[in-house]
């Protein structure tokens, strides 16, 4: 990615700062918290999440992250009386003010590294919004494209920012979005929603739908969900019935790993908490190469890269597996065959994450439900894979019946 705002860019595949053409020499952990403030830029970091972000393990005192607060403000041009950039906000943490800050993927720039970003088109620009939980939760909403309301449900690893820019995610939403307002969110405890949350579960994920959906006023839509947003979905859509239009399920699941009876599901939920707790978004780390392996077996070398750097800006180590323990206690089996929504039911065959007989079940559970098995081992379709034109057209198919 390449930010710029005022005489600086900030580029964080060569890990570098620029006042215009000179290269600002900084430290790495001075680096990697500029990165991550402006990452998450127009909401409060508080300071134990920048510890876990930039001292991931390790205990650091108070006194290292004001060193490095300041290094990084030097850096810009910024200290700690001005604070145009980095402000400190007492008690709370600290807020990168990216009002003008413009971001860009370099991978799509067509131009040299620090080329300056045009704006782009209308169609193409999602408009990013807030709304409040009851128990007083602020969610990050996005909203992208023109057409009758199509609402993709939050799953486990979500950045609205990053994914727009992202090669991994991006083409699904530009197909999405092509026809349809697409909206997405970012679960609690992650992205650019409140990540300091007590109440991790699955029916505060229903809940935080329910509370977009009504924030939005969206009496009639369409309703998309992956992983373990397909089980979100799905509740949402029995208890809702004459509000959901049409249901997608894709590589969903009814139960999750310790509601399965088998001692291999529940062998693998402790093996994927032990690859998070010990690597979770550290570069070249053997636990999150494994992890994205999972994921994405056939990811090209960039596509594991964004993945993993998506798990490192998506939350925190600790936040991912309290989502993750709770989305191993999913069990909606009782609940599907009350939709009467027309649904269809898309997953990979060879899916290592969700085993292919969850999709059935959500399939043969739910009435009249469709159901189609793509010819793939990756949890997401990636768009250069020959299941990818498959799984498009099929979900447009069925969006515009």
């Amino acid at each position: 990615m390449l930010f710029f705002f005022a005489a600086y860019t900030i580029d964080s595949t060569r890990r570098e700062i620029r006042q215009g053409d000179d290269v600002i020499h900084v430290e790495p952990q001075v680096f990697d918290l500029l990165l991550y403030l402006i990452e998450n830029r127009d909401r409060v970091v508080g300071k134990n999440e920048l510890f876990d972000a930039v001292w991931p393990g390790r205990t650091v005192s108070e006194a290292t992250l004001s060193s490095r607060i300041s290094a990084a403000r030097r850096a810009i041009g910024d200290t700690g009386e001005k604070q145009a950039f980095i402000r400190t906000v007492p008690r709370r943490g600290f807020l990168f003010r990216g009002d003008q800050l413009e971001a860009r993927d370099a991978a799509f720039a067509g131009s040299p590294a620090h080329a300056r970003p045009q704006a782009m088109g209308a169609q193409g620009k999602q408009k990013v919004t807030f709304c409040r939980t009851p128990s007083g939760l602020n969610l990050a909403v996005a909203s992208v494209g023109d057409g009758p309301p199509l609402v993709k449900t939050a799953n486990w690893l979500t950045h609205l920012d990053y994914d727009w820019q992202s090669p991994f995610h991006r083409p699904l939403f530009e197909s999405l979005s092509r026809d349809h307002r697409l909206v997405r969110y970012d679960a609690r405890g992650t992205g650019i929603s409140d990540r300091e949350v007590q109440d991790i579960s699955f029916d505060a994920f229903v809940s935080d739908l329910e509370t977009v959906v009504d924030a939005l006023a969206l009496e009639r839509f369409s309703l998309f969900g992956m992983s373990q947003g397909a089980a979100v979905a799905a509740v949402y859509a029995a208890r809702h019935p004459k509000r959901v239009h049409k249901l997608v399920l894709h590589g969903g699941y009814a139960q999750g790993r310790m509601r399965r009876g088998t001692a291999a599901d529940e062998e693998q939920a402790q093996a994927f908490s032990t690859l998070m707790r010990y690597g979770w978004g550290q570069d070249n780390s053997a636990f999150m190469q494994a992890f994205a392996s999972i994921y994405v077996p056939k990811g090209t070398p960039e596509q594991v890269r964004w993945f993993t750097d998506l798990m490192r800006i998506s939350t925190s180590a600790e936040m991912a597996i309290r989502i993750r323990d709770a989305c191993d206690q999913i069990d909606v089996v009782d609940v599907l065959p009350n939709i009467r929504t027309p649904t269809l039911v898309t997953h990979s065959l060879h899916d290592h994450v969700a085993p292919f007989g969850q999709g059935r079940l959500l399939a043969t559970s739910i009435p009249g439900a469709m159901l189609v098995a793509l010819e793939s081992v990756n949890h997401a379709i990636l768009p250069d894979e020959p299941a990818w034109t498959t799984w498009t057209n099929e979900i447009e198919g069925f969006l515009s019946m």
